[in-house]
């Protein structure tokens, strides 16, 4: 089976590089960026401006192969990739939940931004706490990490 995609959009952000990026949304509270939404596709924006958040799936275009095991930017063990955020996949499927400032004239005003420039949008969705929150979660080998996450970036490893 194949499976096809068309941006519908492309993420602009200060980040040419990947060495330095934040590598959550949560690490990048002052990062503004936007999303351009190509013509066919600007319709489907009505309503969205409502929304502080939304979900913005992405293809990591610089991105080639990937390992079933790898170290993780916030661990220094060796985790299974889809325990992790790790960009290197067998489908380079990013997924940043970020603020949504204002939309112009098919522009995306972004806030809380960890993508790099020029990145392809995928999709939008709006995040909405009654669906996406949930009571009490687990977060596995990130627990005993989740605390050092404002002192990491992106670095070589997954070039």
């Amino acid at each position: 089976m194949k499976i096809e995609f068309e941006p519908i959009g492309i993420i602009h952000s200060p980040f040419t590089k990947l060495d330095g990026m934040p590598i959550q949304p949560a690490n990048a509270t002052d990062v503004k960026g936007t999303a351009e939404i190509f013509s066919p596709y600007q319709a489907g924006l009505k309503d969205l401006e409502g929304f502080s958040h939304i979900y913005l799936l992405y293809h990591f275009h610089r991105s080639n192969g990937f390992n079933l095991e790898i170290v993780p930017f916030m661990d220094s063990e060796i985790r299974g990739l889809f325990a992790t955020r790790a960009p290197k996949r067998p489908n380079p499927i990013g997924l940043s939940v970020v603020r949504l400032e204002k939309i112009e004239e098919g522009v995306l005003y972004l806030g809380n931004v960890d993508i790099l420039d020029g990145t392809p949008l995928l999709d939008i969705k709006p995040f909405a706490p009654q669906f996406d929150a949930k009571g009490k979660v687990r977060t596995g080998w990130l627990e005993k990490t989740q605390k050092r996450l404002s002192d990491r970036k992106s670095d070589a490893r997954f070039k």
